[in-house]
């Protein structure tokens, strides 16, 4: 999910044509496409965690993230993003590793 695209959100309620739930998960989509890879991540978690049981599951619908990286945002919010760096994106070796030519 790039910063060009907005995710169309693939719930129940949306696809049943709810107006008001539909704008609310489009402006939530529109948000998220302007955020980072860790803010979405964290984004996503903070909502599914206010959503309670099942909140995982329906961002994950919502939003088009993985499963996986929702719960991997909850973890990082729950820990106080206490291992997360503040003035970087990846932390330190994150990220493709770097090709050498010879």
């Amino acid at each position: 999910m790039g910063s060009q695209s907005i995710h169309q959100c693939q719930c129940w309620e949306c696809q049943e044509g709810n107006a008001t739930t539909r704008s609310h998960h489009e402006q939530l989509n529109l948000l998220m496409s302007r955020l980072n890879e860790q803010q979405r991540r964290w984004m996503a978690a903070l909502e599914a965690k206010r959503l309670g049981h099942g909140g995982t599951q329906r961002l994950s619908e919502i939003t088009g993230l993985d499963i996986n990286t929702i719960r991997r945002g909850r973890r990082e919010l729950d820990a106080g993003l206490a291992n997360r760096p503040v003035e970087r994106i990846r932390v330190t070796g994150g990220g493709r590793k770097r090709v050498e030519k010879n």
